[in-house]
């Protein structure tokens, strides 16, 4: 379907690809992964033909079409959403423009033209598009009343939902997405997830989202090395399969035939895992079918985040009664009520994320609410890592030894020694940490309050969307150190896989009051009788 042919890209003295070769076959879905900088987004642009490589080609079978998840969101402002979405399949929008412009003309010289193209439109079933499209749209969470509006008039998040939309309107050969879900609702995901998984062409996708991967994805494209190797399998096979040969080389004296019984039970472990997925379909590859001789242990480093307690915290936690908050006139919660319970690990969530955030804010005492109370218990000790951390770095040109050192509480935490075992442990060593905190990217700045908040050892953690800008090994190390950490987290996250192996109990907040049920997440969203509470409460 998709081939890459000695693909070399060099930016000045770095070579970032050296003489790539794979081939992306149909009926496949590829997660493109690798860390930060090693080339995702610049491979994608050069497969849609957007960028040029330094040497090699790409090429893709004739009358085969390629669609791309359009990230300019402003770039179709001029138009309504129903044409955006006709536009993603640019050959049948080309046929339809072409016979509006002879139909407008119409003389017995073009009739003959006009009836060539009807031909074709009709072979593309275009009589259907604009009820196809609708139905998309509507799929996405756009309904009926905004496919006329002119895409000028909707809001950040709804481009987001069209342009998806566009890029997968007419069944393309070829689909490159890059972080689809990106400002998409748990709902939306799952409903994407879904249709990628029964997907029958060919799927390039580079997401940080695991559960995402996961649930779409039957081989791990691992761009590692300059190169890119095609493993059969999702991404957690990947992950798990590469710490295993990690761990293998490690140990370099074990018997050959100990570390072929040690491969062999992993497989059998994860086929069964993956049996039981409600995502596994009849075109994903079954693992037994796997050989692990070709995994290569990764160059990836991945964060020490160690969550540990100054003291631990007794029963009472934190105690709110009828806590209410509006901005501008607009209700964002009213009438939440919630005793946390030593050890409860809460997603907080909402459809509208300046709710929890204005909830997070309430609660620390840098926003007042419109009603309501809370109490802290006196024994906790909070450590908040906010969704916009700006104001943590602006104005300050301080190294990382000095901006952490900040937070110190005796002499001996002010030792440079002891700062710099914080910052390493966030890949921040030797010279790294003498950087200026203003220059910091944001994926370099959550992992500067993440030093924060492990130097802190508060037994209370409060995180607003704590995954954004950071790399899939620090989001692994992260989820791992919550799942252990012995103290109470409120945390609010897209990350589906985040929100299902921490949390223990879900806070949903809403203009019409709030639902609090301790059980997973996934058993939250598909309870039937939640999914009519949940409507009725933002209807």
């Amino acid at each position: 379907m998709l081939t890459v042919s000695n693909l070399s890209v060099q930016f000045g003295k770095r070579i970032l690809f050296d003489e790539v070769n794979t081939t992306f076959t149909q009926g496949n879905c590829y997660g493109i992964i690798g860390a930060n900088g090693a080339g995702k987004s610049t491979f994608m642009k050069i497969i849609s033909g957007e960028m040029d490589p330094t040497s090699g080609r790409v090429f893709l079978e004739p009358s085969k079409r390629m669609s791309v998840l359009n990230q300019n969101h402003n770039m179709f402002d001029e138009h309504t959403v129903l044409e955006t979405v006709l536009m993603g399949n640019k050959v049948l929008h080309a046929i339809k423009a072409e016979m509006d412009a002879l139909y407008l003309d119409y003389t017995d010289e073009n009739a003959d033209r006009i009836g060539e193209l009807q031909l074709q439109f009709d072979e593309m079933n275009g009589w259907n598009a604009e009820s196809d499209a609708g139905s998309m749209l509507s799929n996405l969470g756009i309904s009926a009343d905004y496919h006329y509006t002119p895409m000028s008039e909707l809001e950040g998040k709804l481009k987001v939902r069209v342009l998806l939309a566009q890029a997968l309107f007419g069944n393309p050969d070829v689909l490159i997405m890059d972080e689809p879900t990106n400002d998409l609702d748990f709902e939306t995901i799952g409903w994407l997830e879904n249709f990628l998984a029964n997907y029958e062409n060919t799927v390039l996708v580079v997401s940080h989202d695991r559960h995402f991967l996961d649930a779409v994805c039957t081989h791990i494209s691992d761009i590692d090395f300059g190169k890119i190797n095609n493993y059969s399998g999702n991404y957690t096979f990947w992950y798990e399969s590469s710490q295993l040969a990690a761990k293998q080389k490690a140990q370099q004296n074990r018997k050959a035939e100990e570390k072929k019984a040690e491969l062999e039970e992993f497989i059998r472990r994860f086929s069964a895992n993956v049996a039981k997925s409600k995502q596994a379909t009849s075109r994903k590859k079954m693992i037994e079918k796997l050989n692990l001789d070709e995994i290569k242990p990764s160059s990836r480093r991945y964060p020490a985040i160690i969550f540990e307690t100054e003291r631990e915290a007794g029963d009472q936690i934190l105690n709110i009664q009828n806590l209410s908050a509006s901005i501008d006139g607009e209700v964002l919660f009213s009438n939440v009520d919630l005793n946390l319970a030593k050890g409860d690990k809460v997603i907080v969530f909402s459809k509208d994320s300046r709710a929890t955030t204005a909830f997070y804010q309430i609660i620390n005492g840098e926003q007042k609410a419109d009603s309501g109370t809370f109490d802290w218990g006196i024994t906790t000790t909070q450590s908040y890592l906010p969704a916009e951390n700006h104001h943590f770095f602006e104005s300050k040109d301080l190294n990382l030894v000095d901006w952490l050192r900040q937070w110190a509480k005796t002499e001996e935490e002010r030792d440079e020694v002891y700062i710099r075992g914080f910052l390493g442990k966030m890949i921040f060593s030797g010279e790294e940490a003498l950087k200026k905190c203003n220059v910091l990217s944001g994926g370099e700045k959550v992992r500067c309050m993440l030093s924060r908040m492990m130097m802190i050892r508060a037994n209370v953690l409060m995180l607003d969307e704590p995954t954004n800008h950071l790399d899939l090994e620090s989001i692994t190390a992260f989820n791992n150190s919550l799942k252990n950490f012995k103290g109470t987290v409120l945390f609010t996250t897209h990350d589906h896989e985040f929100a299902q192996t921490v949390a223990n109990r879900v806070l949903e907040i809403t203009p019409k009051g709030v639902i609090d049920r301790y059980m997973t997440f996934d058993e939250y969203l598909d309870d039937p009788k939640i999914k009519e509470q949940r409507k009725a409460m933002y209807a």
